[in-house]
């Protein structure tokens, strides 16, 4: 699942492929949201391990990843 993460005062948001389902990787956001937990921490498909502290936190968008298309075949 494609997870998308806006950091306030960044210019740019943070982009990572996870193989947490869409209720697992909300439940991690709701409680960093909630003050449960100081830090969003996710790890990407590669290992890469993103922490983001809460209160910095602008948005998380959680969408299915998008399929390249491949070759020249019609659409």
């Amino acid at each position: 699942m494609e997870v998308k993460i806006g950091v306030q005062h960044a210019p740019r948001e943070i982009v990572l492929e996870s193989d947490l389902s869409a209720e697992e990787l909300e439940s991690i956001v709701t409680a960093a949201l909630s003050g449960t937990a100081p830090l969003l921490s996710l790890t990407d498909n590669k290992g890469r391990k993103v922490l983001v502290p809460s209160d910095r936190l602008s948005y998380v968008d959680l969408g299915e990843p998008s399929v390249r298309k491949v070759g020249f075949g019609a659409l």
